[in-house]
């Protein structure tokens, strides 16, 4: 019922709109259709632009990466994210294509952990755990938007004390920036007044054939790790195990399609990738961390972050029913998502990195996803 009537809201905050200036964008967005009002905050579209043409389209609800085109190998702009066209849709929709995510993401086991000596009971979501900060999460808050230049954004948001049982109040700040080396780059700040825990991630659905209707099986995935967090039946992580002589090991470019449908327990419970990889990196945001390339198309994602950690999804959970933008139908496995992040469940596992933010410390995070193109087959 909530959902329907923020809906309601929605649609006739966008009808009563309909005098403000209307704007589509290169990938065929409206901007008009996402002027909204949600629970008392307006929500609009932001279109960031780079030196080379590129265009990414952001909304401060849920602070979505809605679009982002980048070229091809005939040098034509291709929109590499799966999304919606209108507000409403999003409303409508449990996903979080393209969403920031805290205060946590990924999965805490029953939602449950223990600060200085003291019993947090977060919001269950999922099997009975907490995942991606719980059903009110980041993704469904409208953020404070300032665009800074034509490749900036800056977002903004106060999650109070208690929201979804986390404690302390968190102050955070989002700045997405469209690069004149194309790439979205994205970082995270964040403070707070009380100890937490925060682990914060984008959660991008890439799609990198140039047709967003399509499945990603074609795609070679790299990935800089010698370790991944192995999971149980919940997806809650219980040891590091190393990648040697399984479809894990994803240290020289591997077909999705041949890796995925290897016979091996962790792609079983996953329902395919699904995991988090222990990155080589320590850190470095100048190295590599992982990569994405379609021979049809000839992009290249390269992934750089400072993060101990990447979340690998090949989109196992999507549907078939699911109506994107202009058109497209989302199939299952039409997207993969690389979200660089602390461990899941790191609270209840002391040997992780730790995600505790203390008063007078800065939550810093940094993401960089950049494309390029290539003539030629990448080293497979």
């Amino acid at each position: 019922m909530k959902k329907l009537l923020l809906i309601a809201v929605a649609v006739l905050s966008i009808t009563a709109c309909k005098k403000e200036a209307n704007v589509k964008t290169l990938s065929g967005l409206n901007t008009k259709d996402f002027v909204a009002n949600v629970n008392g905050k307006k929500t609009g579209l932001y279109v960031l632009k780079n030196s080379n043409g590129m265009e990414a389209c952001i909304t401060n609800y849920g602070g979505r990466l809605v679009s982002l085109l980048a070229y091809d190998r005939t040098r034509a702009l291709k929109d590499v994210v799966l999304g919606y066209g209108s507000i409403a849709e999003y409303l409508a929709s449990d996903g979080n294509y393209g969403a920031l995510i805290g205060r946590y993401g990924n999965r805490i086991k029953d939602g449950l952990f223990t600060l200085d000596d003291v019993v947090y009971q977060l919001a269950k979501n999922n099997n009975g755990n907490s995942l991606h900060g719980g059903p009110t999460g980041f993704h469904t808050r409208v953020w404070d938007a300032e665009q800074v230049d034509a490749q900036t954004l800056k977002l903004s948001y106060l999650s109070k004390d208690g929201e979804e049982g986390f404690p302390g109040n968190l102050n955070v700040t989002v700045t997405y920036t469209l690069t004149n080396d194309n790439a979205i780059d994205i970082q995270y700040e964040a403070t707070t007044d009380k100890p937490t825990v925060v682990n914060l991630t984008n959660h991008s659905y890439f799609n990198i054939s140039g047709n967003l209707g399509t499945q990603i099986l074609d795609n070679y995935i790299y990935i800089n790790a010698d370790a991944f967090t192995a999971v149980d039946e919940a997806l809650i992580p219980y040891a590091l195990l190393p990648v040697d002589s399984t479809p894990m090991d994803l240290r020289r470019p591997l077909l999705i399609s041949e890796g995925i449908n290897e016979e091996y327990e962790q792609l079983t419970l996953g329902k395919g990738y699904d995991h988090n990889w222990i990155l080589n990196t320590k850190g470095d945001i100048k190295q590599l961390a992982a990569k994405v390339y379609n021979d049809k198309s000839g992009i290249v994602l390269d992934v750089y972050t400072n993060e101990p950690g990447i979340q690998f999804y090949s989109g196992n959970f999507m549907g078939m029913t699911d109506n994107g933008k202009n058109g497209k139908i989302y199939l299952h496995r039409g997207a993969l998502c690389l979200e660089t992040q602390h461990y899941p469940d790191s609270p209840n596992h002391p040997a992780f990195p730790s995600t505790v933010l203390r008063p007078g410390e800065k939550y810093y995070s940094h993401c960089i996803y950049k494309f390029k193109t290539v003539q030629e087959p990448v080293n497979k």
